[in-house]
C-alpha cells in the first residue's frame, strides 16, 4: 500500500490518511513494536479514526479477537502474543474511575489503548505514545508523538521508515 503525505521530524510523524485501511495500517506499524506495559493514548473527536487505528493495533500486536469500541464496558482484553487491553474514558467521569475498572493491571501485562485519553490525563503513565486524530479534507490527519526513551526512539523509527532513511 502505497503511503501517504507525511510530515516527519524526529520526535514526531503527522500522517494524512485516505481511507479506514490506511488508518490501520498505521496502527500496524506501531503496534508491530510495542511490548508489555505501553501505553497508547488516543485523541480526537467523535467518529475521527480512534477505534480504526486500534484494530491497526491489533494486528501489529497479532491479535485475532475482533475489535470494536470498548464504549459500555470501558474496558475490553484481546489476547495474543503480546496481549491488548483497550479502553474508552468517553463515559468516565475521573481517572479514579478508570483505575478502578482496572487500568493498573492492564499495564502490567498488556499493551494499553486509552481511546478519549484526553479527558484523563492524570491517569496516563510517565512514558506514552499520543496519537491524535483529526479530520482532514477527504480523510483523517494522524500526528504520532511519544514521551520516554523507548516510545520516543519507536516513533523516530517510524518516522526514519516513512522517509527511507
Amino acid at each position: 500500500m502505497p503511503m501517504p503525505d507525511a510530515t516527519v521530524t524526529s520526535d514526531r510523524l503527522v500522517v494524512h490518511t485516505a481511507a479506514p485501511a490506511e488508518t490501520q495500517a498505521w496502527g500496524a506499524r506501531l503496534g508491530a513494536r510495542l511490548r508489555v506495559g505501553d501505553f497508547v493514548a488516543l485523541c480526537g473527536p467523535l467518529g475521527a479514526g480512534k477505534t480504526c487505528f486500534v484494530q491497526g493495533l491489533g494486528q501489529g500486536l497479532g491479535v485475532e479477537s475482533p475489535i470494536t469500541s470498548p464504549t459500555f464496558i470501558i474496558i475490553r482484553q484481546h489476547p495474543g502474543p503480546v496481549p491488548l487491553c483497550h479502553a474508552d474514558a468517553y463515559r468516565i467521569a475521573s481517572g479514579e474511575e478508570l483505575e478502578d475498572a482496572g487500568l493498573t493491571e492492564c499495564l502490567r501485562d498488556s499493551v494499553v489503548a486509552l481511546e478519549w485519553a484526553d479527558q484523563v490525563p492524570a491517569s496516563w503513565p510517565q512514558d506514552f505514545y499520543l496519537i491524535q486524530i483529526a479530520f482532514d479534507n477527504d480523510g483523517r490527519r494522524l500526528e504520532l508523538s511519544a514521551r520516554g526513551e523507548y516510545p520516543t526512539q519507536v516513533v523516530s523509527e517510524l518516522a526514519d521508515a516513512y522517509s527511507g532513511n
